[in-house]
This record gives structure tokens, sequence and C-alpha cells, in this order.
């Protein structure tokens, strides 16, 4: 697979996986799982985002 696959295929992997946090912390009213999940889930953002680059770059 090519790394910007790779990194695409990542990203949208943390995203969804930051929501799932994100949702989580909120129903159970955790501030601090709430925060991480959408940590990770704009760094899942940045990592798609880098393998568009990537790919537009020929990666």
């Amino acid at each position: 697979m090519k790394r910007s696959t790779r990194n695409k295929a990542r990203g949208k992997f943390h995203e969804l996986k930051g929501s799932v946090k994100e949702m989580a912390g909120q129903l159970t009213k955790d501030r601090g799982l709430q925060v991480s999940g959408k940590v990770e889930k704009e760094a899942g953002k940045v990592q798609g985002k880098l393998g568009q680059v990537e790919k537009a770059l020929g990666g």
C-alpha cells in the first residue's frame, strides 16, 4: 500500500476513533475522555491531509 493511501486510511481511523471517544466522554460526562477524543479526531484530520499532500506530490 502506498504511503499516501496508508496515511489517509489511518487518518480516517483516528477520526472515527476520536469521535467515538468524544461521544463516550459526553455520555459519561468524562471531560478528559471528551478532550482526548477531540484531539485524536483533529490529529486524524491532519494525517488524512498529509496523505492527500503526499498523493499530490506523487507519493
